[in-house]
Parts: C-alpha cells; structure tokens; sequence
C-alpha cells in the first residue's frame, strides 16, 4: 500500500510545520482518506478504530478552516469523556503551535465554570462533552451560531454513555449551513439515525480492519479458576515485569479491588474509573503519561480514549461485552510500529467460549498461555538480571569499584564469591507473598482462528475398563448439599440458581447435580472436591435481586446421583431445560 506524507497534503504552512516539529512525516490511513474530504466542507462519515491517528484526520481541516477575523465560536468537538476532550484539545493545541489565531476552549464537568466562562470569551474552537456544552448553552455562556464545522469524536460510545438526546439538541441548534464530521468505531442503528436526521449526503470513510491494527500485538488468554484470578494477576504482573501496563475490568468495584491488590504486590499502581473526582482522574493520567504509575486499572468507559505512548502490556482481567470494546483495550498496546502483548484471563468453558466467538468477530487469533509458576519467575528474573549485567559490563567501571575489588581479593576472598554476593545485593526481588495457582484439568479450547474445535473429553471407562456413556450432564458421582436462602416465594428457577453459581464460582454447570426448591430454600448438588470453592463463592451472591446465604449439608452417605436432574413434586413440574456450557 502506497503512503502519503504530510508534505503531500498541501497543508498550511503553519500546520505543516507543526506536524513536523512533532516528528510525523506520513499520514495514518484515516488521516490520509479523511483530511482532503473534509477540507472541501462536505459532511463525513467515518468508522476507524482507537489508535488509528483519527484525532489529527479531524483536528487538522478543523484549524485551517477557522477564519482569524471572525471572532465566534467556528469550531465544536464532541467528546465523550473529559480525560478524551483533554487529549483532543492537547493536540489540537499542538497542530495551531504556530498560528496564534486559535484559541481553543476545554468545556467538560467537573471543572470550574469561571475558568470556562473565560476560556469561553475568546474562543473560536471549543472541545468539550455533551452535558456540559449543553449547559454552557443553556446559560448562554456558548453561542453556536456562527459554527462552521461540528465533530462528533467517539460517536458510538457517546450514544453508550446515554448522551444521544444531548447530541440531537446541540445539532438542532447550529446553523443549518453548517459541516457534521462524524468519527466512530461502528456504526450501530443509532449512528445511522443522526446522520439520515442531519448529515447531508455523507461521504463514507472506511479504513483499516480490527486484525490489521491488531497485527503488532501477540494475543494470549489464561484459563485460570475463577477464585484463582487475583493470585494468577499477581504472577503474571511478576513474571512480565511490565514497563507501563493496562489492566482492564468490567466494574469499579473490581478496579478498587485490582488497585489495592496489585499495589501491595510491589507495583505502583493507580485506579481510574468514573466515581472519581475530575481532580483525581487528572493527576493518575498525568502520573501514568510520566512513567510515574507503572499500573493502570481501568473500566472501559474511564479509559475511552487514552492515548498513552510505551504501554508494553495490557490485561483484561474481566472479558469485555463486545468485540468493539476488546479492540479498544488491547489497542492501547503495539502502537507506532512497535510490538505489545495482550492477554486475557478466562474461567471455564463457557467464557473461552465467549472469548472464541470474540475472536472471530474481529479476525484475529489468541493463542493460550499456561499461567507461570514461581520457579518460572525467578528464571526469568535471573534472566533480566544477567543481561542487565552484560550491558553493565560494557560501560566504564569506577576505579573506586575496581580498587574495592582488589581489596577483597588480596583479603583472601574468592573472586567469584564476590562476584556473587554483589548480584544479590544489586537484584533483590520480592516476590509478596505470591504462591502457584493449582490448574484444573479443563477441556482445551483451541483459539486459533484455522483450529475451531474442542479436543475431545476422554472416555470415561467402567469397571471392566471398557468405554462407557458419560453420565448425563457429566454430574460427579460423590456430591455434597448446598442449600441457599431463598425458594419458591421468591419466584426462583433452578436456571436462575445455575446461574448464580456458575457466574460466581466458575465451575460448569454440568458439575451442578439435582437441585430442589421448596418454598423458603433450594438445594443443590456439588461435586465434593468443588463444594468448599462454591460455599465460599457465594458469599455476597444475589439471585432474582435478593441476597443469598449459602450453607453446606454434606450427606451422611455418599451416593450416587440419580440420572434425573430433578426431584418430581405434586406442586412443581420437573424442569427438564438443559444448559450449555
């Protein structure tokens, strides 16, 4: 594919400058599709990825065609988060170094208004978020009717984030001459709708797909036991030694969580989510740009749109919901040509699954990972440690080392004892209490896009050692009881049950036996080995919005488990659904 340069665009000569003072001399693919289309003031549609280089595609035509005698507002960006609206206005303020014209407007929440208002007297091209452009215009501190050019940056995530109504009301209320720039990841139903509402014969911008942006990052998954992903984070923090790292989790919950743990594991590390203070969130970003937080955990609206140079890792330490959101992690790795690692910690079948099924949609292979163990760490640390002493070796030694040196050796002091005790001073490495995790014996799923299938569970052999019929659901034949709080009254399903427990425990719901509910309780069968691991799991478990306490009753005898998934009662039809794992 043929690459075009900066100086091919016939920019400003300003902007040109700009550009190459930041060290850039070719144009990204969007950039390279985009920027002509949007000079000539036609409406634009376009679907690139994170990472792609899209803000300057925008940012470029949007500062050349502000007009320096008008003294209005010519230009609006639409971001969905402030951190995203910083980084936009930062390099929107980069690209204008040399045209002193521009003055630019930063308006998200959770910043002061006076500095808007300000900020706002003198503006003429104002980046911010729905809510608070909305209610800029409300107290009349925001005119838009003088706009020229309006962009909708992260267009799908804006519309996640509930901020459609918002986008539809500010796009009611420029000029109808006005040019619509539209940037996004997909083009969901709702995309569709605001450019048929208000884009004029769009122009469709279409550029690299997920696998080619993705093709710089190595992508492996671990299959781990759900109780066991804490401590399986903590080994592989350890045995990557991450420069800068992403972890990334479904809930704010888990980034407290994940924050707290991996600090205390010897790791700088820093939370960001959408609870905390704008305050907050602006010193971790900044301290994570620094190099000062080495660890970065995250949610996926937190971290929309950071773009942070030098990430070697990043983990998801929950599976995302959609592909688009996968993509969008992992992205943060492998960029300006240089190499990433992503990988992704599973529990069970079902979400090695969920994972197979993400990995088709975006075209891209994942290739297990066995977890490291310590043994393996401290290889790996001896490792690092003897290059880094090869490259120590190359750089010119003190004399006073050199004489110290001598010294010992004329006290009698083997040469190589030396040696070795200087090594262990130099790397001392604490490994925080970390211990193996104990794998499971687990179906293998094959996550390579050619090899789709499942290698097959061995036989299960009778008595006489020949082959026999796996019992139906794979129920283990020694079970104990667990009975949960809550029955009938509450309108519980033995589905809502299986549930439960598979989601907090891991294990697969072919593992789960009979279950009975009466009316204020539900007992199930656990397999023996697992029914400590489930107890444990369901602490803090609700099931139909109502809190559940989880006791075990072990049976006094060990039987084995009917063929019948369920007791048959005068009042309850036997549930005869059958689950996938």
């Amino acid at each position: 594919m043929t690459k075009t340069t900066f100086s091919e665009l016939d920019l400003q000569p300003q902007v040109l400058q700009a550009i190459e003072e930041l060290g850039f001399v070719e144009a990204t693919a969007v950039q390279a599709q985009s920027i002509p289309v949007i000079r000539t003031g036609v409406d634009v549609l376009a679907q690139s990825q994170t990472g792609t280089g899209k803000t300057m595609a925008f940012a470029i035509p949007a500062v050349e065609s502000i007009d320096p005698e008008n003294k209005h507002v010519q230009v609006l960006v639409l971001s969905p988060t402030r951190e995203l609206s910083q980084q936009c206005g930062q390099e929107i303020r980069k690209i204008a170094k040399h045209l002193s014209y521009i003055k630019t407007a930063d308006i998200f929440g959770g910043a002061d208004y006076v500095t808007q208002f300000r900020a706002l007297k003198d503006a003429n091209l104002v980046i911010g978020t729905p809510g608070r452009i909305m209610d800029h215009m409300k107290r009349n501190s925001l005119d838009l009717s003088h706009l020229k050019m309006i962009v909708l940056d992260e267009a799908d995530e804006m519309l996640n984030m509930g901020f459609k109504e918002d986008i539809e009301t500010i796009l009611q209320d420029v000029p109808e001459s006005r040019q619509i720039v539209l940037f996004s990841a997909t083009i969901p139903s709702g995309i569709l709708a605001i450019t048929k509402q208000f884009q004029r014969d769009p122009v469709h911008i279409t550029t690299q797909a997920a696998a080619t942006m993705l093709e710089n990052i190595e992508q492996r998954v671990v299959d781990v036991p759900m109780h066991q992903k804490p401590q399986a984070m903590k080994l592989l923090m350890h045995y990557c030694k991450p420069t800068r790292a992403i972890v990334f989790a479904n809930t704010k919950a888990m980034v407290d969580e994940l924050t707290e743990l991996l600090g205390s594991t010897g790791f700088y590390t820093q939370g960001l989510h959408g609870d905390m203070k704008q305050l907050q969130r602006t010193s971790v970003m900044n301290g994570f740009k620094t190099g000062k937080v080495q660890v970065l955990v995250a949610t996926d609206v937190a971290a929309r749109g950071i773009d942070v140079s030098g990430v070697d890792y990043v983990f998801n330490f929950d599976i995302p919901k959609v592909s688009e959101y996968y993509v969008h992690r992992i992205g943060r790795t492998g960029r300006a040509g240089r190499s990433g690692t992503a990988i992704t910690l599973c529990s069970g079948r079902q979400q090695l699954l969920q994972l197979q099924r993400l990995s088709n949609q975006i075209k891209s292979t994942i290739l297990p990972m066995d977890l490291p163990t310590i043994a393996q760490i401290q290889e790996r640390n001896a490792e690092r440690d003897l290059e880094d002493l090869r490259l120590q070796l190359n750089e010119t030694i003190p004399d006073a080392h050199l004489k110290m040196m001598a010294t010992l050796v004329e006290e009698g002091h083997n040469p190589s004892h030396i040696a070795a005790a200087l090594v262990g001073m130099a790397f001392q490495h604490k490994l925080h209490g970390l211990e193996d995790v104990k794998m499971p014996k687990r179906v293998k799923l094959n996550l390579d896009r050619k090899e789709k299938s499942f290698e097959d569970r061995k036989p299960r052999l009778s008595k006489d050692g020949k082959e026999g019929k796996v019992e139906k659901h794979g129920f283990k034949p020694y079970c104990g009881e667990l009975v949960l709080s809550i029955g009938r009254a509450s309108r519980v399903k033995p589905n809502h049950i299986v549930g439960a427990i598979t989601e907090a425990s891991g294990i697969s719901s072919k593992e789960i036996g009979q279950i009975d509910i009466s009316d204020d309780c539900s007992v199930v069968k656990i397999p023996m080995e697992a029914l400590d691991h489930v107890l444990h799991s369901m602490r803090g478990v609700k099931i139909c919005g109502k809190p559940v306490t989880a006791t075990a009753l072990v049976e006094p005898k060990r039987k084995r488990l009917e063929k019948k998934p369920f007791h048959k009662k005068k009042d309850a039809k036997p549930f005869k659904k059958k689950f996938k794992d």
